[in-house]
């Protein structure tokens, strides 16, 4: 019965309990009309939540082994992210959590969880593009954002967040020698790895005269399909150079499985697994490979007797 008034009495079944937004998306992309991220304070207080997000989920993957499995579980065929590392702590620091590798884990609650993370600084990234700032901030979360995505295998996230960095940021706000070295090294990384676009890797290397001789001997392998070589230079570097490097292997060990075929009647199975950095279950099952194992050797091609 309603009170005198026409008054609904007070109390928890006269009121709605208030529904729960995620602070990341609560927010809008400034693309589609949402204005909050013109705002130089709202960047900043949204950058931490993004941080805290991001500790967060490292925090519940708990050990290192489950932090990489969660991060791995996110390729680029599900548009999602994968990966740790980046930088956290004040808005002001460029302090960088430790990298991670590789592994495989399939959890649709870490995929999501990291795939607001990557959303969440696609709107960022925006906000700060429209309103032109290249502050420490911009360059802070820039960083943040390339090395996560980078981790992600998420291409279409720091591919063009590289390049805003060093063409419209850096320009106006220098990054440190150390800074614009490890970006320049991404940038001709990805050209030659997953765009497979090598001649531009070398002018990019020459444009931005980047001195990294793990970058270079990486550019060596690739130019003469040496396998062999880009193995040793992939186990060598961070995860963040090792994670851009997978986007060629593919290609590589095919040819090498190839040159194989072409060159050996059988091999023995160690010899071929250590050339191709594959075990032969995976070179069987992935690369589709027909040989035969006969015991430890592989035999590729029989003669046929007269």
């Amino acid at each position: 019965m309603p009170n005198k008034g026409g008054r609904n009495p007070s109390g928890p079944w006269g009121r709605l309990k208030p529904v729960e937004q995620d602070p990341l998306e609560s927010i809008g992309l400034p693309s589609k009309g949402d204005t909050r991220l013109l705002d130089l304070k709202t960047q900043e207080s949204y950058y931490t939540k993004i941080v805290d997000r991001y500790m967060t989920f490292c925090s519940d993957a708990g050990q290192r082994d489950e932090l990489l499995r969660r991060f791995s579980a996110l390729e680029p065929s599900s548009s999602k992210s994968s990966s740790s590392n980046s930088s956290t702590a004040p808005v002001t620091s460029r302090r960088v959590l430790p990298s991670i590798n590789d592994e495989t884990l399939h959890s649709p609650a870490s995929t999501k969880a990291l795939s607001d993370v990557v959303a969440a600084l696609r709107k960022l990234r925006e906000g700060i593009v429209a309103t032109k700032r290249v502050d420490d901030f911009a360059v802070q979360a820039y960083l943040f954002c390339i090395r996560l995505s980078i981790l992600v295998k998420h291409s279409e996230s720091y591919h063009p967040a590289i390049l805003h960095l060093l063409r419209s940021i850096h320009p106006h706000h220098p990054l440190t020698s150390v800074e614009l070295q490890e970006v320049v090294a991404y940038l001709v990384l990805d050209a030659a790895c997953r765009r497979g676009a090598l001649a531009e890797a070398f002018a990019l290397r020459q444009r931005y005269s980047l001195k990294d001789t793990k970058v270079n001997a990486a550019l060596t392998a690739l130019a003469h399909d040496n396998y062999v070589l880009f193995q040793k230079v992939k186990r060598s570097v961070d995860g963040h150079r090792a994670r851009i490097m997978e986007w060629a292997e593919g290609d590589l060990r095919m040819h090498t499985l190839k040159c194989f075929g072409r060159t050996y009647l059988s091999v023995e199975l160690d010899f071929l697994e250590q050339a191709t950095g594959s075990k032969w279950a995976d070179l069987k099952q992935g690369d589709g490979v027909g040989w035969d194992l006969e015991g430890s050797k592989v035999v590729i091609r029989k003669i046929k007797a007269r």
